[in-house]
């Protein structure tokens, strides 16, 4: 090699863990710059981009970030200054570091929107010599919105790139044995702390509008898939599917969570246990939307006992299922 030849890094594979994503702090514009650049996404919102753009920036980001920091303010880690969700996700990645001890394999973790973003991990990636990158999008149920947007701004990224790494994502995992197994897990644990027996498990996935559906996005099918493969292995107590997190006009997919959580007491089912399954780790829709808004609509609405599943977050069933997913892509 030529004395002048530039220094490159080599023989490296990176593992890349990628989460939605969160506001750096509570405050207003932190707030505001991540909603801009979530509600800009246009995997997000399928609408003429500069109508939205107007909508967005006229109205939305005005009113919006007062409400969001609200429910961030009612679930914030003060004592780590994060949210749950960036807190799960690092402790995520410094556990799988934990099973995965090779030299050559570099783990890390990013977010979809705000920080640390994908492309500044993908390019330190690179950088650092790694020839793969595996990438683990953590949303077992794919959908445009979630899986889609993180492979389109991974492509960005490579697209920049005069030397490419090899590219590896695990798209999906809604069936996963593993998968299963830690929800059922999860659910019997906290089964066995209540002193009272549920009449129902509400399996609450995030929605999408059923637009995105009828265009043939795959995520309702994933999302009943999950929820069939529990009810086929835990039988005790019937599990039921409904839809969170919509926004504006448009239908969604239902049956809607909120509705669902004013009707069941008055269909006799006021004692009602919730698990979030799309959910990686625990956040602003399962602790606050969940947790708090829906435990206070279920009790007003002539509920009796409410309580919620933790998402299977940096617990070891999900350490173990996320050193699975990978494992079969590393270079041993």
């Amino acid at each position: 090699m030529k004395k002048d030849h530039p220094k490159i890094n080599y023989g490296k594979v990176g593992l890349l863990l990628i989460n939605l994503g969160t506001p750096d702090s509570t405050n207003w514009w932190d707030i505001r710059k991540y909603l801009k650049e979530f509600l800009s996404d246009r995997r997000i919102i399928e609408v003429n981009p500069f109508l939205w753009q107007v909508i967005l920036n006229l109205f939305i980001l005005t009113i919006r970030p007062s409400k969001t920091a609200k429910a961030y303010k009612e679930i914030w880690m003060e004592k780590q200054n994060m949210s749950p969700l960036r807190y799960f996700t690092i402790r995520q990645t410094e556990k799988l570091k934990e099973k995965i001890k090779q030299k050559d394999i570099i783990i890390d973790y990013a977010m979809r929107y705000g920080n640390p973003s994908i492309k500044s991990k993908i390019n330190k990636m690179q950088k650092d010599g790694c020839e793969n990158i595996i990438v683990l999008p953590l949303y077992p149920q794919y959908a445009a919105a979630t899986t889609a947007t993180v492979c389109d701004e991974v492509y960005r990224c490579l697209m920049n790139m005069r030397w490419q790494p090899s590219l590896q994502i695990i798209s999906h995992y809604e069936s996963e044995p593993l998968y299963i197994n830690a929800l059922i897990n999860s659910i019997t644990k906290k089964i066995s702390e209540l002193k009272w027996k549920p009449d129902i498990i509400l399996a609450s996935y995030h929605g999408i509008p059923k637009k995105y559906f009828d265009n043939g996005d795959p995520y309702h099918c994933y999302c009943q898939k999950t929820s069939r493969l529990l009810s086929e292995k835990f039988t005790q107590i019937p599990i039921i599917t409904t839809f969170q997190s919509r926004f504006g006009p448009q239908e969604w997919l239902q049956p809607y969570t909120d509705k669902t959580l004013e009707n069941l007491p008055k269909e006799g089912k006021k004692n009602i246990l919730v698990i979030c399954p799309g959910f990686s780790s625990d956040c602003v829709e399962t602790l606050e939307e969940i947790a708090i808004q829906g435990k206070e609509s279920f009790i007003n609405n002539g509920g009796v006992n409410f309580d919620m599943v933790p998402c299977l977050n940096d617990g070891n069933d999900h350490i173990a299922l996320i050193e699975h997913l990978v494992n079969k892509y590393l270079i041993k």
